[in-house]
């Protein structure tokens, strides 16, 4: 069922690359046939994000061919010498994503930001905009651009089609994302068996992924109201970039 907090957004770009972790181990890259949930959470939060909400993606539908290019790279980390590292790219891709907002119940002390009405104007005027961060198909490298789009316009290469990709990482838990006990304070990564149904991929909410190992301890950054971190206010008829002066730049 569609949240009345809903955006829908077509992200595309001519590379991605959904790193698949097996193949970091050479030093080389390859990337998953599809976004991970963690990587379009990403793509949603350079749209728009506060830490008074958590972004959740409901769908992600494939409008383009699944194709895949590999080059040539230079680490960032040169040793010298004129040895390359082959990351292998998907190429020329589109996505039609779904994606709601909750509150994040573990900030109980920004229960004061959360007016529903503000985030999901802003975040509806930010995707106008084209977002309000750089956005990034999975790496730095890999330019993306985003716009408004009905979830089910136009016609997908895969609209027919049922695919499995087997297991796959869902995304990372952050601490202070954390909703089982056990993982509070943890950095914890999740996977799922992904499967693609008529084009349309359906993501299980982080907290129902059985899969998953912590990767480490680790102490979330404090937001405090009025000192690092201060909410918008609204007025009628304003503009965010207009009223940066009027909420002393924090925005």
């Amino acid at each position: 069922m569609d949240k009345p907090n809903m955006i829908e957004y077509s992200v595309f770009g001519r590379y991605a690359l959904f790193t698949d972790p097996l193949s970091k181990t050479g030093g080389e890259k390859c990337s998953y046939q599809i976004p991970t949930y963690q990587a379009l959470k990403g793509i949603t939060e350079s749209i728009y994000w506060k830490p008074t909400i958590t972004w959740v993606i409901d769908e992600c539908r494939i409008m383009n061919a699944i194709q895949t290019e590999s080059k040539g790279i230079r680490p960032i980390k040169y040793s010298g010498g004129n040895d390359l590292s082959y990351y292998t790219y998907l190429r020329n891709v589109e996505y039609r994503v779904k994606a709601h907002f909750e509150w994040n119940e573990n900030r109980p002390d920004l229960a004061h930001d959360r007016n529903e009405n503000k985030h999901y104007d802003i975040a509806r005027r930010m995707l106008e905009r084209g977002g309000r961060r750089d956005i990034f198909l999975g790496a730095r490298e890999c330019q993306g651009y985003v716009e408004p789009c009905p979830f089910g316009e136009g016609e997908g290469a895969y609209d027919e089609t049922n695919l499995s990709f087997g297991i796959m990482v869902h995304g990372i838990t952050y601490p202070d994302e954390a909703v089982r006990e056990e993982e509070k304070g943890r950095m914890t990564v999740r996977l799922w068996n992904a499967q693609m149904k008529k084009g349309v991929i359906q993501f299980p909410l982080p907290e129902e992924c059985e899969i998953r190992r912590v990767l480490r301890e680790s102490q979330s950054k404090q937001f405090v109201w009025g000192e690092n971190f201060k909410g918008l206010e609204e007025f009628e008829g304003g503009d965010m970039f207009g009223m940066a002066e009027n909420v002393g730049g924090n925005l």
